[in-house]
């Protein structure tokens, strides 16, 4: 895989997130179905100064979206993201690399007070004009994390055995951004 700084994946400048052709989601194994949700209240911003570029995130806890009210307050309680004493979730980037379409982003990922590196990969597109005389530049990226890492243990046993939520969680992030 080439490195960031042979094959200039990214023009110089600095992008930012465009929240209406942007989300972070994530997906974790409840019962014997999947949950989703996301997060309304985010931004990322990629630089690209001097060869090495950088990608970092912040999604606000409070801004998470479920479709049940009971969860909502259960999310943001110190059984899980803990939001009045950790209200952002917060990423920031270590090394992009990229493969034609293809990258991978290594970098660290804070929940909860609690730092873990990740690894992410997907796609990059772009540059490319966008409406309004924009630059625009389109990155997809998945990782999978252990929930237990960050202090998300809440679990309940289901009757019979098994737990109601399984430890691995799916964040994807899909973000367009825009020039400065």
């Amino acid at each position: 895989m080439a490195t960031a700084q042979a094959e200039s994946i990214i023009p110089t400048g600095t992008w930012q997130s465009d929240p209406v052709h942007s989300s972070v989601g994530f997906a974790v194994k409840h019962v014997v179905g999947t949950f989703r949700g996301s997060f309304n209240e985010f931004a990322a911003t990629l630089t690209e100064t001097d060869g090495s570029p950088e990608l970092s995130g912040r999604a606000k806890v409070e801004s998470v979206q479920v479709k049940d009210q009971n969860l909502y307050a259960h999310l943001l309680s110190p059984e899980f993201f803990d939001a009045e004493q950790h209200p952002e979730i917060v990423f920031k980037s270590k090394r992009i690399e990229r493969d034609g379409d293809r990258v991978v982003v290594d970098g660290e990922l804070t929940v909860k007070g609690v730092t873990k590196d990740v690894v992410a990969r997907g796609e990059i597109a772009g540059p490319a004009p966008g409406p309004a005389d924009t630059e625009r530049i389109g990155i997809d990226l998945e990782t999978i994390v252990d929930r237990h890492d960050f202090g998300l243990d809440w679990q309940m046993d289901l009757p019979g055995g098994g737990k109601t939520l399984g430890d691995d969680v799916t964040l994807t992030v899909h973000v367009e951004l825009i020039k400065d």
